[in-house]
């Protein structure tokens, strides 16, 4: 193994182990009174933390929790392949051990599943690639391993793969159902004191010999000595209220949603054809791919489409009934990696991107020790809003 191997793999365990240390509760004096605008994932998560830090939260959302991009999402569990170069991947692979970690501190209350996901490809020069992937993932300490169709059928009986020229199985990911984790870590914020308001939208900052003093929205306005942007494809909006440029470009992706059905498919299931998961409660989610849809059609005709197609995969789409299509619009960076810290100021955090699911809880962690504690995480140091200011 080369030293810079070990060094990687030992920063992930030693930095894993300091994240996820339960911290302690702020003193009265030091009290921070935070504004989180945003009541999707990534705004729940946040207002969990702080509050259970001790922190005088107030969440935000413009019209219910977990209404926008949240609801939209194939809310994947990952540090797959496309998570590249090695800082972002670290940073996505502590994404899930904070999900790991969430799933103890709430047992039972998520509805995640664990079980890793498959995926596969039949056209020989793509199935190269992949196993570069997978060789690269691997040397990175990532659990992913090339296995054979005999093992896929076994690990996915009800499906029908197809040709196959490469096929691996990743074993550490999962899935979520993002609205009820949105909604669970929501009432549990309230149950740390924490204040949810909405509908309620954003309008404009009361600012005071150049600091915040106040977040005016149209409930009125909320003291804040911080106010933490969490609003998904609102965020430029915002964060130009403060001045800052966040600058996003659109992402629009399609989701077949089917009614509940039996057990289908044991873990997330990315075919040539179809990406796929079952969500506990039976209903499963499908959609052609991550990359922006070339289509913003949502019509049931299209829907149904899609699944004939699909169930070359899943053989019992041909017989799904469709519960809705939605057609989400991811918050995505320009660049396409996170936007995460303080700008040009102490008074204003800045949380948007597209890994959302998979970074959440992470974030949260990280944040609150930025914002209550003054130090910098150092995963997120490639992160900064202020990369855009050149």
């Amino acid at each position: 193994m080369s030293t810079n191997a070990f060094d990687r793999r030992t920063l992930l365990q030693l930095f894993g182990s300091v994240v996820f240390a339960k911290a302690p509760r702020l003193s009265e004096a030091t009290r921070q009174r935070i504004v989180v605008a945003g009541g999707g994932i990534i705004g729940a998560n946040l207002a969990y933390r702080l509050a259970k830090r001790g922190a005088d939260v107030t969440l935000i959302e413009r019209t219910r929790p977990a209404s926008g991009a949240t609801a939209n999402s194939f809310a994947w569990i990952n540090a797959t392949y496309s998570k590249q170069p090695f800082a972002y991947f670290h940073l996505n692979r502590l994404g899930i051990e904070a999900w790991q970690q969430l799933d103890r501190e709430l047992p039972g209350e998520l509805p995640l599943r664990w079980g890793g996901s498959v995926e596969w490809y039949g056209d020989e020069q793509r199935a190269a690639r992949f196993r570069e992937e997978i060789r690269r993932h691997q040397g990175w300490g990532y659990p992913a391993h090339l296995v054979d169709e005999a093992t896929l059928r076994t690990l996915e009986p009800r499906i029908e793969p197809g040709s196959i020229a490469a096929v691996a199985y990743a074993e550490a990911e999962g899935s979520v159902d993002p609205v009820r984790v949105t909604e669970v870590l929501i009432e549990r914020a309230k149950r740390e004191g924490a204040k949810i308001i909405y509908p309620s939208e954003v309008t404009g900052l009361d600012e005071r010999d150049g600091r915040l003093r106040a977040v005016r929205t149209t409930a009125g306005d909320v003291e804040a000595d911080v106010l933490v942007v969490a609003c998904g494809n609102d965020t430029p909006r915002v964060a130009a209220m403060a001045g800052v440029r966040v600058p996003l470009k659109e992402s629009p992706g399609i989701l077949v949603h089917t009614v509940p059905q039996p057990r289908l498919l044991e873990r997330v299931v990315l075919s040539p054809i179809a990406h796929m998961k079952q969500k506990p409660d039976g209903r499963i989610v499908t959609g052609a791919g991550f990359g922006g849809s070339p289509t913003t059609e949502t019509s049931r005709e299209s829907a149904e489409r899609f699944l004939k197609t699909a169930s070359q995969v899943l053989p019992a789409f041909a017989k799904s009934r469709i519960e809705n299509v939605t057609l989400g619009w991811r918050p995505l960076p320009q660049d396409e990696f996170p936007i995460i810290g303080f700008p040009s100021r102490r008074d204003l955090y800045i949380t948007v991107m597209h890994s959302g699911v998979t970074l959440s809880p992470l974030v949260a962690h990280l944040a609150a020790i930025e914002i209550l504690d003054g130090v910098e995480a150092e995963p997120l140091a490639p992160y900064r809003p202020a990369r855009f200011n050149a």
